[in-house]
């Protein structure tokens, strides 16, 4: 007799020897019980869940003459009859290849005919979602008022294929997957029967790589039978996989996780090398990653993967790494397992994906983010970060120095005395803008050569390094800065303006607020400061209500008991402007454009 495979050779011929599809045979045992048998079923679910073995246990137990517990006995006549090959009382039929009209036709007109051994005559109808639509309207009169003796038992594996007039004339049975400790008790007991010894590790192994389908874990095992000469193991299992080394995919993992992306793009070349295409690589990643999110998220873990202990302490130790880097790294792998197959070279793809989870400062997706945010405040939580000040990148720009290029050739030019040589339509332009006043946003440093020209007199602005962060802080340049006053009131009008856009920009944080002030100008009177601006927008928005009522608590904390809002004309401005440049640069001549 030619060799049979496992899957048939083990093949359930009762009902008690189905694996894990209770829900299923226990409906059908007492209808077989009980004498009631419909005349459609409809058995659907995954592949290798046992549908056509079901069936055709089924039709042999309504034709037996003394089923026990539901299955058939096999010593009856009607069951040796039926177990012949020549039998039509028991009829299978493959709609994938038998899917037209004429089949149907055929198949109506047959089943007028009594059985010739048993009780009912069964067609077994497999892969019924391939029959077309003439063939299934060909049918459905016969499926809905067939003859006494004739029961239809339709198996498939796509039901939503199949219309909804054949669908409502079937008794529907839902087969489930074969969970994985069931595959792993059957799959021991054929080892034991054909003397084979066997790692409890390459039995889960199988029965994973089997995902819930007792056919597909049947045929995994005659390979890994069939390669084994001794001992089946694990490595033989991997083997018949294709699956690359697990420590080199650990090794690709961990550097993966800790963002190392020479050594992970090294250790991807070296498992590509070794003939491992790119397809099973990325499916020995994700692998690798779904055991270390159970090791990581799961106590019972070392039950759930049941992995030799060296593997799972190699898990475990990568399982330490931040969540959010583990399901970032996984996601990054899913898309990139669907983009192969799309793509003209899936290598790119895969190497894309492992600089995208090594390089998350140049990924700006949500996950990258969470990431970097994740790891600094692992960080803070240490103590093992410290908040340095940044010596290299230059502070945005305000609003004014954005409208005044020309400020940083003018510092540049400085002459040595300290005074501005900027020429008159920008020093109006700045007065303008500023109120009238003058103030210093920031103290540049003096060009060498200036500084050497006054050895005899003491230099009163202080270095740039000594300079607040806060851009928005006037510079007392009559004193050093230990010796300022420290109650803004005091400070001038500069150190009120200041204070004001200081406090919205950090404490209440009001951007609408801060962007209006900006272009504001400063009087102080005493205890009242006066803001002053030639735009009515900025002077309507400041007066209302709600940004009077925040401007009146922030002027509190700086201890200004009052304030005001004045709307001035521009001409106000311009002669202000003027009067200011006339007396400091007199005999100068001053030219309106």
């Amino acid at each position: 007799m030619a060799y049979l495979a496992f899957y048939r050779m083990f093949r359930p011929d009762t009902l008690d020897k189905v694996v894990r599809q209770e829900h299923i045979v226990k409906i059908l045992k007492n209808q077989i019980e009980s004498g009631k048998i419909g005349h459609a079923y409809l058995f659907c679910g995954p592949r290798g869940t046992g549908k056509t073995s079901v069936a055709k246990i089924f039709a042999r137990a309504i034709n037996c003459e003394h089923p026990v517990n539901g299955s058939p006995c096999g010593v009856c006549p009607t069951c040796r009859a039926l177990a012949e090959g020549s039998n039509l009382d028991i009829s299978e039929i493959d709609a994938a290849s038998n899917n037209g009209v004429d089949e149907m036709r055929d198949l109506r007109e047959k089943v007028q005919y009594p059985p010739v051994a048993g009780k009912y005559k069964v067609y077994i109808i497999d892969e019924v979602h391939m029959l077309t639509a003439s063939a299934f309207n060909a049918v459905l009169k016969t499926l809905e008022e067939p003859p006494e003796h004739a029961v239809f038992i339709l198996a498939t594996t796509e039901p939503q294929k199949i219309p909804a007039t054949i669908l409502s004339r079937c008794m529907r049975f839902d087969f489930k997957l074969i969970p994985q400790h069931d595959l792993e008790g059957l799959l021991k007991g054929i080892l034991k029967k054909i003397g084979k010894e066997y790692e409890d590790e390459a039995v889960a192994a199988i029965a994973r790589a089997g995902a819930g389908s007792a056919r597909d874990t049947l045929s995994i095992a005659d390979m890994c039978v069939s390669y084994s000469a001794g001992k089946l193991t694990y490595a033989d299992v991997n083997a018949v996989l294709g699956s690359a080394d697990f420590f080199k995919i650990a090794d690709a993992v961990r550097l993966i996780l800790s963002e190392d992306a020479g050594g992970a793009l090294s250790a991807a070349e070296e498992i590509f090398a070794g003939g491992k295409s790119a397809g099973v690589f990325v499916k020995d990643i994700l692998s690798f990653l779904n055991s270390v999110a159970v090791a990581k998220m799961c106590k019972n873990a070392e039950q759930i993967l049941n992995l030799p202990e060296e593997m799972f302490s190699a898990v475990v130790a990568i399982a330490r790494t931040d969540g959010h880097k583990i399901l970032r790294a996984t996601e990054v792998f899913v898309r990139a397992e669907s983009d192969m197959r799309y793509a003209a070279d899936p290598r790119v793809v895969l190497e894309t994906a492992i600089l995208r989870c090594t390089l998350p400062s140049a990924d700006y997706d949500i996950d990258s983010l969470i990431a970097r945010v994740s790891a600094l405040e692992k960080k803070l939580a240490e103590g093992n970060f410290t908040a340095a000040r940044p010596q290299e990148s230059p502070r945005p720009a305000t609003h004014e120095e954005q409208s005044k290029p020309e400020r940083a050739q003018e510092q540049a030019s400085r002459p040595a005395g300290g005074g501005y040589s900027r020429p008159a339509e920008v020093q109006t332009d700045f007065l303008n803008r500023s109120g009238g006043r003058a103030t210093a946003f920031y103290a540049p440093e003096r060009p060498a050569q200036a500084a050497q020209t006054q050895t005899a007199k003491p230099q009163s602005k202080p270095p740039l390094t000594e300079i607040d962060d806060d851009p928005f802080k006037e510079q007392d340049t009559a004193k050093p800065p230990a010796a300022m006053p420290s109650q803004p009131a005091q400070q001038g009008r500069g150190g009120v303006l200041a204070s004001l856009l200081r406090a919205l920009r950090t404490t209440h944080k009001n951007a609408v607020l801060f962007t209006l002030c900006s272009d504001l100008g400063c009087e102080q009177q005493g205890s009242k400061a006066v803001f002053t601006t030639d735009n009515e927008t900025v002077h309507r928005a400041m007066t209302r209500q709600d940004n009077a009522k925040l401007l009146s608590e922030i002027l509190s904390e700086c201890g200004v008991t009052e304030y005001e809002v004045k709307l001035v004309k521009k001409d106000d401005s311009l002669t202000r402007a003027l009067n200011v440049l006339k007396s400091n640069f007199g005999g100068t001549d001053i030219d309106i454009k």
